[in-house]
């Protein structure tokens, strides 16, 4: 009787063990996850097919608790991680992430910059033999049905000073098939001005508002080439620096059907599996 019950037991276990399994492959969907990392960005990119990218880590750990709702223990590696500019509420959740998953690609742009972080992130990559990707925008990246579109910076920039490093950010279209998303950590104003007189493609479906709806970017310019019918806004609740800037959020609500924000709705999943059947779920 009591091998019975511990067989019926091991089933049910079994059972449980290989349903969360299931819940883990891809579904043929494009998961944009906003998630709420504080004052800072942190976005996971879970892609059709099941690769992981993830852009930016913010300024502490909390986006390792996320990523092991996300990745499965028994399969943690992340195809790539883009690092748009070494500040801190980008950075420092990353030195985490390589020290925990197999990461494969590390992108950046490998500008000068003072901060030990950095530092520690660099030589944590080259311990664990990460590939490091050096942008310089002569070159896209395709997972799939997938692209990362690089469009700034359009030139080598590894080893060069910046004394603005918000300028130094990398700047990204996610496209799959017809829909896009538009990343540009914190780029700031006249290297938006930038992007505009280089008649780049920018229209997307998603904005990532540019540096958590700050005043000094997301120019109504750059707004009005995007066309956004989303954007999502990644800011700390009660922020020092008055993120989202009022007149910023004004003209991103002029422009745009919906605003989420991760500090008023919490982690914000953006589900697709074509341009027409999106679904956004914030966590609050």
């Amino acid at each position: 009787m009591k091998k019975r019950y511990y067989f019926l037991l091991l089933l049910i276990f079994l059972i449980i063990l290989s349903l969360w399994g299931i819940s883990f492959l891809p579904d043929g969907k494009l998961h944009l996850y906003f998630v709420d990392v504080g004052q800072g960005d942190g976005i996971l990119m879970q892609l059709p097919t099941g690769e992981f990218i993830l852009n930016d880590g913010g300024p502490d750990n909390k986006i390792i608790n996320f990523l092991s709702q996300k990745i499965p223990f028994y399969n943690k590696k992340i195809d790539l991680v883009i690092m748009s500019h070494p500040h801190a509420d980008h950075l420092n959740g990353l030195i985490e992430v390589l020290k925990r998953y197999e990461v494969k690609n590390l992108m950046l742009t490998g500008v000068k910059y003072n901060y030990l972080g950095y530092d520690q992130l660099i030589e944590l990559a080259l311990d664990k033999n990460v590939n490091l990707i050096y942008v310089d925008g002569q070159k896209d990246y395709k997972f799939g049905k997938v692209a990362i579109d690089i469009l700034y910076p359009n030139e080598n920039i590894n080893g060069k000073y910046f004394a603005n490093v918000n300028n130094s950010s990398i700047a990204f279209r996610l496209i799959f098939n017809d829909f896009k998303a538009f990343f540009s950590g914190d780029l700031e104003k006249e290297k938006e001005e930038l992007l505009i007189s280089q008649k780049l493609h920018l229209n997307s479906d998603i904005l990532k508002a540019g540096h958590h709806g700050s005043k000094t970017s997301n120019n109504l310019f750059i707004l009005e080439k995007i066309r956004p019918d989303w954007v999502i806004i990644s800011c700390g609740v009660n922020n020092k620096f008055n993120h989202p800037n009022p007149e910023t959020l004004k003209h991103l609500q002029s422009i745009s059907q919906k605003v989420f924000r991760t500090d008023l709705q919490g982690n914000i999943e953006v589900q697709l599996s074509s341009k027409d059947e999106i679904a956004f779920k914030p966590s609050r």
